[in-house]
């Protein structure tokens, strides 16, 4: 029996899952957030001369690390800002929570798809690397494993913003809100705890902390190419926190609508 219900509750995860990774892809919308993301960085990475690869005299994908992020900052909160938001819209919240699928497994299902959508405008990317390579004088003198580790660091980033949005998205039945909320927490998280440190009263050792509470610090420390366990550790665990918090406002939405 339990077996029985394990199964079940596994296949309306994964209908979950299908189901957000169709609703992102059956409208023009999903098409348009992956094109002009990809667009925007081969602007500013082979057009725009203030950020060109082909300016810089190095064959490295720094720029592209350095500018990704703040356009996730964009993209990702318009991935996730329907997640939640358009259920509660619609009502088809208490419908899903009528299903024998616990918080946890909502929750994950919708953070693993919008995840998915994620690392596939990520994908593209990777042509930049070939493209380098290409146009390098010697491909050997590439930095392999300071980019491999700076993908890495890009996709945990991706992963952050993600839960981070999912959570705004369970706030309120308005995506635009929704979208504005994840917007200006994925930025404090990102660049906030750094610009918070450079204030004169933090120097002296609290500035320090205070930038590792930051995502940035350890999205540059993995991106040396050094992938640090307490770096990882430090993502796992704010993607952790943003789960949990969704988890208690469905809750808490699902009981005051009781």
């Amino acid at each position: 029996m339990s077996l029985l219900i394990l199964i079940l509750t596994t296949l309306f995860m994964l209908a979950i899952f299908k189901k957000e990774i169709n609703q992102f892809f059956s409208s023009i919308t999903g098409y348009v957030a992956i094109i002009l993301f990809l667009l925007a960085n081969g602007l500013l990475l082979f057009v725009f001369p203030d950020t060109s690869l082909l300016d810089t005299g190095y064959a490295n994908l720094d720029p592209l690390f350095n500018l990704a992020p703040f356009i996730y900052l964009l993209l990702i909160p318009a991935i996730t800002m329907r997640c939640f938001a358009d259920e509660f819209k619609t009502g088809t919240m208490e419908l899903l929570s009528t299903k024998p699928l616990t918080g946890w497994q909502i929750v994950m299902g919708k953070f693993w798809s919008s995840l998915l959508i994620v690392a596939i405008s990520l994908l593209p990317t990777i042509i930049y690397y070939f493209a380098i390579r290409q146009l390098s004088v010697d491909a050997h003198q590439l930095d392999n494993g300071g980019i491999l580790g700076s993908y890495t660091g890009l996709f945990l980033l991706g992963a952050v913003f993600t839960a981070i949005g999912i959570w705004a998205s369970s706030l309120t039945a308005n995506a635009m809100i929704a979208f504005l909320i994840a917007l200006f927490t994925c930025f404090i998280f990102y660049n906030g705890f750094d610009a918070i440190s450079k204030i004169p009263a933090f120097s002296g050792g609290a500035d320090y902390y205070l930038q590792m509470a930051g995502i940035k610090f350890h999205y540059l420390s993995i991106s040396r190419g050094v992938i640090d366990s307490r770096d990882v550790i430090y993502f796992i665990s704010i993607i952790g926190l943003m789960l949990y918090l969704t988890k208690l406002s469905l809750q808490r939405k699902l009981w005051q609508n009781a």
